[in-house]
C-alpha cells in the first residue's frame, strides 16, 4: 500500500492528537489504557 504526503500528515496527525491526550490524562490508571489503545492502533496499523 502505497501512501501519500497527505495521508502520512493525516496518520501523523492523528497520533499526535492522542498522545497529547495522554499527556493530559491526570488518572494514571486512564492514561495507561489510553497507552495500551494507542500501541494495539498503531500495530493494528503495521499489520495492514
Amino acid at each position: 500500500m502505497v501512501q501519500s504526503d497527505c495521508q502520512f500528515k493525516a496518520f501523523i496527525r492523528f497520533v499526535l492528537d492522542a498522545l497529547k491526550e495522554v499527556v493530559e490524562e491526570k488518572d494514571e490508571e486512564k492514561r495507561n489504557k489510553k497507552i495500551a489503545k494507542i500501541i494495539e492502533n498503531l500495530q493494528k496499523t503495521l499489520e495492514d
